[in-house]
């Protein structure tokens, strides 16, 4: 398997798995700085590689009334500021080709959200910026899909590639997670990440917003990582319950230390 580096942190290969880890969307500066800090600290303690994550846009949101964030503007100064003052790398989604410029000039790792993954254009030039590219698979996708998306990132001269599993649609409002995926889209060479948090939404069950399952993400994140991934993909949140955008599915800051330190147990056996 090709090992990425994301400045000084190896996924992929050998490496221990890592955390990418942070709010949904950004909604302000004090709560994303807060929960980086705490979670930098948490990792650092129990020897993890940590990238933040946070959008400055909800592009997909089922409602024109729901909260979408600052905007790429006030939204990449307030993540280059948390990048500068507690050194962390940092990943965010774009969503549309006008905003991949001005977000490499931030962004360690640039995300291709998952609704967006087929988007060719948006694809390749993500990939043209050099920058690590995370293409989220497509809930609506086979593992097996991911390849040709994968080929069209490597036909810029990109291998800065990561995958991320989210889990399939499975009926109306539901998502279910087959590890069988892991294990295919990581034989097509590239490190694969593990999203517990968007595993468990439960897409437009509250008619114009999504629910979520977040009981479920501790299960599912330590078998995902006894199955074989190079991380995990975890929204927290210090108060989930008051979060404008995916609260129903984030996890509990104050429970995360508790997860790590069970997928460190995890690992270590393997």
């Amino acid at each position: 398997m090709r090992q990425v580096t994301v400045r000084d942190i190896k996924i992929g290969g050998k490496n221990p798995f890592v955390l990418i880890a942070g709010p949904c969307v950004i909604e302000s500066e004090r709560i994303c700085l807060e929960t980086a800090k705490r979670i930098k600290d948490i990792t650092f303690r129990l020897g993890i590689s940590y990238i933040f994550k946070s959008s400055f846009d909800k592009a997909n949101r089922m409602s024109v009334d729901s909260y979408r964030g600052p905007g790429i503007k006030k939204g990449l100064e307030i993540l280059s500021r948390i990048k500068q003052k507690l050194n962390l790398p940092i990943l965010s989604d774009i969503h549309c080709q006008r905003e991949i410029i001005e977000s490499a000039k931030v962004l360690d790792i640039i995300q291709i959200p998952a609704f967006l993954c087929r988007q060719t254009d948006i694809v390749v030039s993500a990939a043209k910026t050099g920058k690590v590219v995370n293409i989220k698979k497509g809930q609506f996708l086979a593992p097996w899909d991911i390849l040709p998306i994968i080929k069209k990132a490597e036909s810029t001269g990109n291998k800065k590639i990561i995958i991320t599993e989210r889990g399939s649609c499975f009926g109306y409002n539901n998502l279910v997670s087959d590890f069988r995926s892991l294990g295919i889209m990581r034989e097509f060479g590239y490190p694969v990440i593990f999203d517990a948090t968007h595993s468990v939404q439960l897409p437009g069950a509250k008619g114009v917003s999504s629910g979520g399952q977040r009981e479920f993400v501790p299960g599912l994140s330590r078998a995902a990582v006894a199955f074989g991934c190079d991380g995990l993909f975890l929204e927290v949140h210090p108060h989930p319950d008051m979060a404008p955008c995916d609260g129903p599915n984030m996890i509990d800051l104050k429970e995360l230390e508790m997860l790590l330190k069970q997928i460190k147990k995890i690992e270590a056996a393997l």
